[in-house]
């Protein structure tokens, strides 16, 4: 064992379900160490978000002892995010906007903040891992659930050092789109005009329409061939007509001059498509294993290996789908604008228009079928968010631009 790695595993926790995954998984991802015949050290990044389910703080840390025996475990609290505010303003003269575009709350700004600890501990691997996601693959053969846990992190291991980014692959509870079915109180092309309305560079008819037919049950399944083959594949044309998801993704934090950082618009996501237009020459390899993604956090009992033998359907009668639906159409509005004009700039008017009519002509559609909330306020999203687009836009590069000076003055060199 002759190279040494030091491999961080990032969390943005919303759920104390973390301590959960990190007390079940770390003699696994130890193994897995081992197996790769290097010597890897292992640090635990977990960020916390106490506002997004009203969470105690004292539930985040209810890691088992003998994970800290073995492994290094990092909280990112907001009160060391301040500090490092305080230490970036006097001791390398970044100014305070170029640090809040960096450091912070939010999706984009907690990721950034987790890598910029991880590069303070001279991390050589980060793998952000997502609190609702377990390293098991799932199939249904002969109408039975088949499981098999999955070596994520050595498959990174194996695949990151010539490579900027690897990521891997999600099953589970994929999309929030509940199941629609199609008649006289909504049309398939009336879902249709909502879906290209709503779309994005993950969203799209083409795939709402297949997940419709093929998973009436909205779950996505393992692909068998991937499992079978466990082939890399290196992914062409990243940031225009392929995209990396937040979750699953590896950075090389050896090639930091080639990272961008992530970024959203205020109050919105698509944290992980910004990140993908800084890629476009970058090697980004989409490496065979599986994440299950049980958002529901309905089968916590998988850590212990405690497999489910059947998965519950989302159903509308639940009165949490509607909810979800709605917010999650939200969060894509938000963010649709920018990420149009940075890919299409001169499409972007007639894009935007098309989009506003395909959601006045469907949603009071949508609204007879979701009774419990008015989806019109999707219309008046579109239309903040597109008014600011040019300001969105401006932080989008002032981001990229604070990076680079981060980078320049702290971790070049060392």
């Amino acid at each position: 064992m002759s190279e040494k790695i030091e491999f961080g595993i990032g969390f943005l926790a919303g759920r104390p379900n973390v301590c959960r995954i990190i007390n079940n998984y770390y003699k696994s991802i130890l193994e897995q160490g081992k197996m790769s015949g290097k010597k890897v050290n292992f640090t635990f990044f977990i960020l916390f978000d106490l506002n997004y389910q009203m969470t105690a703080r004292n539930e985040f840390y209810n890691i088992i002892p003998s994970v800290y025996k073995n492994m290094n475990v990092k909280y990112i609290t907001p009160e060391d995010i301040e500090e490092e505010k305080k230490i970036l303003a006097s001791r390398y003269k970044i100014k305070k906007d170029e640090i809040d575009l960096i450091l912070g709350n939010g999706y984009a700004k907690a990721r950034n903040s987790i890598m910029y600890f991880a590069l303070k501990r001279k991390i050589d691997y980060l793998l952000f891992w997502d609190d609702d996601e377990y390293p098991v693959s799932c199939i249904e053969k002969n109408e039975e659930l088949h499981w098999q846990q999955e070596n994520n992190i050595l498959t990174h291991l194996n695949n990151i050092e010539n490579a900027h980014i690897t990521f891997g692959h999600r099953c589970g509870y994929m999309s929030p789109i509940p199941p629609i079915e199609f008649g006289k109180t909504i049309s398939e092309d009336d879902f249709r005009r909502y879906i290209e309305g709503v779309s994005n560079e993950a969203v799209t008819w083409e795939g709402v329409k297949k997940q419709l037919k093929e998973n009436k049950n909205g779950i996505s399944f393992a692909n068998k061939n991937i499992l079978k083959d466990r082939k890399v594949v290196e992914m062409q044309d990243v940031g225009t007509k392929n995209w990396v998801l937040a979750s699953g993704i590896c950075i090389n934090l050896r090639k930091l001059h080639d990272v961008p950082p992530f970024f959203n618009p205020f109050q919105a996501r698509g944290e992980d498509a910004f990140f993908s237009t800084f890629l476009g020459d970058k090697t980004c390899l989409s490496v065979p294993t599986y994440h299950f993604h049980d958002s529901f956090l309905r089968y916590t009992g998988i850590p212990k290996r405690k497999y489910p033998t059947e998965l519950q359907k989302i159903n509308l009668e639940d009165g949490s789908i509607e909810e979800r639906f709605f917010w999650a159409s939200v969060g894509w509005i938000k963010y649709k604008p920018l990420l149009i004009y940075i890919t299409d700039k001169e499409n972007y008017r007639d894009i935007i228009d098309k989009t506003r009519k395909n959601l006045e002509m469907s949603i009071p559609k949508i609204n007879k079928i979701f009774t419990k909330i008015d989806f019109t306020r999707l219309i008046d999203v579109l239309d903040r968010f597109d008014k600011k687009v040019e300001d969105d836009y401006d932080e989008y590069i002032r981001t990229f631009e604070a990076w680079k000076k981060f980078k320049e003055k702290i971790f070049y060199g060392k």
